[in-house]
C-alpha cells in the first residue's frame, strides 16, 4: 500500500505539471462560464454541458492515456528493474493519471456554478454532470491504458484509439438506427439495451436524461432503457454498467502488464 502511494503522488505530481491538465481545466472553467453567460435558462446550460462532456472528455482521456503511458515506458522499465510488485506499479500509474485528469474537469466545471450561483439550481443535474463527467474519463483511460499495454506501436495504438472513439461517440448511432432498420419486423427491445450497455457514452447520456426526464432527447436506446427499468432503477443499471466499464478494462489490462516483457 506504501508503494502505492509513493507511485501514485509521483505520477499525480507529474501529470499536473502537464500543460494538457492546465488547458482541459480552462476549456471546461470558460465553456461553463459562457453558458451562464449568455444563456438565462439553467436546464439548456446543462443539457449543452451534457452534449460537450460526452464528446470531449472521452476523446481526451484515452487520447491522453496512450500518450502518457506510452512516454512514461522507459520509466514503467526502470521502475521494474527493481523489486516492485508489478500490480502495484500498474495501480499507482492508472490512479497518478486519471485522478488529475478527474480533478481538473471537477474544478473546471464546478467553478463557474459557484461564480454564478447556480449549484442550488437543479443541484442534483449538477452532482449528475460531475459524476458522469469522472466516470467517462476513468473509462477512457482505462481503455486507453488497455490499448497501449496490448499495443507496442505507439502510432497503431493512437489509431485504434481515435477508432474506438469515433465509433462510440460518432458512428454508434448510426449503427443502431441501421439495425433497427434491417430488424424492425423483430422485437428488438432487449437487444437495445444490451447495444446501450455496451457503449459507455450513451450510458452516460441516459444517466443524465433520467434525472432531467428529457424523454425527447433520450433517442431510441435511451427510450426502450426507461421503459424497461423506469428512471431510478434505470439510473442504478446505468451508474453500475459505467462502473463495469472501468473494472472490466482495468482488470484485463493489469493482468496483461504482470506478464508482459518489456
Amino acid at each position: 500500500m506504501k508503494l502505492v502511494k509513493e507511485i501514485l503522488f509521483y505520477e499525480i505530481h507529474n501529470t499536473i505539471r502537464s500543460k494538457w491538465v492546465a488547458f482541459y481545466t480552462a476549456f471546461f472553467f470558460f465553456v461553463g462560464y459562457g453558458l451562464f453567460t449568455f444563456s438565462g435558462d439553467v436546464s439548456k446550460a446543462y443539457i449543452s454541458l451534457m452534449n460537450i462532456i460526452i464528446l470531449i472528455i472521452p476523446l481526451v482521456a484515452i487520447i491522453f492515456g496512450s500518450i502518457y503511458f506510452y512516454n512514461s515506458r522507459e520509466f514503467i522499465e526502470m521502475m521494474l528493474s527493481q523489486p516492485i510488485d508489478r500490480k502495484s506499479l500498474y495501480r499507482g500509474i492508472f490512479l497518478g493519471t486519471s485522478i488529475p485528469i478527474s480533478a481538473g474537469f471537477a474544478v473546471g466545471f464546478s467553478l463557474p456554478f459557484f461564480l454564478f450561483g447556480k449549484v442550488n439550481d437543479q443541484f442534483g443535474g449538477f452532482l449528475v454532470l460531475l459524476l458522469m463527467g469522472i466516470l467517462l474519463t476513468f473509462i477512457f483511460i482505462a481503455l486507453s491504458f488497455l490499448i497501449s499495454v496490448r499495443q507496442d506501436d505507439k502510432a497503431k495504438g493512437l489509431g485504434i484509439a481515435i477508432f474506438i472513439w469515433l465509433v462510440l461517440a460518432v458512428a454508434y448511432d448510426g449503427i443502431v438506427l441501421l439495425l433497427i432498420y434491417l430488424f424492425q419486423e423483430y422485437p428488438l427491445e432487449q437487444s437495445m439495451i444490451a447495444l446501450t450497455i455496451l457503449n459507455p457514452i450513451d450510458l452516460g447520456r441516459i444517466l443524465f436524461l433520467m434525472k432531467f426526464n428529457i424523454a425527447a432527447l433520450m433517442g431510441y436506446t435511451g427510450a426502450v432503457f426507461q421503459k424497461f427499468f423506469g428512471d431510478s432503477l434505470g439510473f442504478i443499471i446505468s451508474f453500475l454498467a459505467l462502473a463495469a466499464w472501468i473494472i472490466i478494462p482495468f482488470f484485463f489490462s493489469s493482468r496483461y502488464f504482470k506478464r508482459k516483457d518489456f
